[in-house]
């Protein structure tokens, strides 16, 4: 019964990929919907609207600053996990080995 569902399943997350895909422009051809608007406002607001001299400073520190915060956050994170993670225990004396 467990098999029925989990193909039931796959065969459905399978479809909706495949109507997402079938969505998408082509690779390389020109497309102006609107999916191109953000872009379009960044290449032409980004030094006026920030008065940063450096396109690429403006988006990551302006425009993304909370996405850029968050992801600081997780490597961060993840650093530290790593190192809690390969930290020698002590042995019985209370020293490390």
């Amino acid at each position: 019964m467990s098999n029925k569902i989990a193909i039931i399943l796959l065969v459905c997350i399978g479809l909706v990929l495949l109507l997402a895909i079938s969505e998408l422009p082509l690779y390389g051809a020109p497309d102006n919907s609107a999916q191109n608007y953000v872009s379009e406002r960044y290449i032409e607001g980004a030094v006026s609207d920030t008065g940063a001299l450096n396109m690429v400073s403006a988006i990551v520190i302006d425009y993304r600053a909370y996405d850029t915060l968050i992801e600081t956050t997780v490597l961060f994170t993840a650093v530290i996990a790593v190192f809690m993670v390969l930290k020698k225990a002590p042995d019985r004396k209370g020293e490390p080995k």
